[in-house]
């Protein structure tokens, strides 16, 4: 009996496998890696959902948080360009860094669109990369997951067959879902959108939709009474079907625009978390194409 007590003890004293710290860039990778991870990681994301990932602050908060990181996931692509380099400053972990296991980027594991054959800040807030809002097409999504769930297998060895595991389920039903969304978002290929920020070029890719304006006078920049006459008039006569925006942009210009052409316009999801009901990946696409299939011109 003392022989089992004494091995009981032992077996409390013995400190329990510490969930991986995985610091996200923003909230949908930060599901993923629930997804791939589980229990087995503490994902956290370093903007929220309300917010343009563009454009937030380097908090002392954020600073801790990517201090303890083992795993720091961005999209990349300069997306993150104007807070995300002081933040692994900042925090000091050797790593996080870049070109370490600790780093990693979305965007080296898709295809990117929207390349510019040259780089002119005249020209709006212009990515050198390509377009970096590649969350919008499910297929991209699963392309970051194989990747996500490799580099936590090498991060946390001992576990590698349960990521392995995870990953592989969540393989199929994403499969399965991306399957079922494109089948029903087949009716709206060619039809035609105005969106407020060039923000949604891959879900258009995916889907079909066809981009013929935006309410900013260039990428970044608010929408001007100047730029939304001038859209308006170029608009004259074309079948436009729905405007899009986020959450996070002002609602004004979609609704002058909308009013004054006669369509909806609609707040699509660009993230888990950013309109009710899509608390994870899989109701994220859920919502956003259900919204693109209800409105109607």
């Amino acid at each position: 009996m003392k022989y089992f007590l004494l091995i009981a003890a032992v077996l409390v004293a013995l400190p329990a496998h510490a969930a991986v710290e995985v610091l996200a860039c923003e909230p949908e990778w930060a599901a993923l890696a629930t997804e791939i991870g589980g229990k087995l990681v503490n994902a956290e994301s370093a903007t929220t959902p309300q917010q343009d990932p563009h454009y937030i602050q380097a908090r002392p908060s954020l600073i801790a948080k990517t201090r303890r990181a083992a795993l720091v996931i961005c999209t990349g692509a300069d997306l993150e360009v104007g807070w995300l380099p002081l933040l692994l400053r900042q925090a000091g972990n050797a790593g996080v860094q870049p070109g370490q296991q600790g780093y990693l980027n979305a965007a080296d594991f898709v295809e990117l669109l929207e390349k510019p054959a040259s780089v002119d800040r005249a020209l709006g807030d212009i990515h050198p990369y390509g377009n970096p809002h590649l969350q919008t097409d499910p297929r991209n999504i699963a392309k970051v997951a194989a990747a996500l769930a490799d580099r936590l297998a090498a991060i946390d060895a001992p576990n590698a067959a349960t990521y392995k595991q995870r990953y592989a389920d969540f393989a199929e039903r994403w499969q399965a879902a991306v399957e079922r969304w494109t089948a029903a978002v087949a009716p709206l290929k060619g039809k035609q959108v105005v969106t407020h920020h060039k923000g949604w070029v891959y879900a258009e890719s995916w889907a079909g939709l066809v981009e013929v304006g935006n309410l900013e006078p260039k990428p970044g920049l608010p929408p001007s009474a100047a730029h939304l006459a001038e859209l308006l008039d170029q608009l004259k006569g074309r079948p436009v079907s729905l405007i899009i925006r986020s959450t996070y942009e002002d609602a004004k210009a979609s609704e002058w625009l909308a009013s004054r052409i006669s369509v909806p316009y609609v707040v699509l999801p660009h993230t888990v978390g950013s309109v009710p009901g899509t608390d994870d990946l899989f109701k994220m696409f859920d919502v956003l194409v259900k919204t693109l299939l209800e409105a109607k011109p």
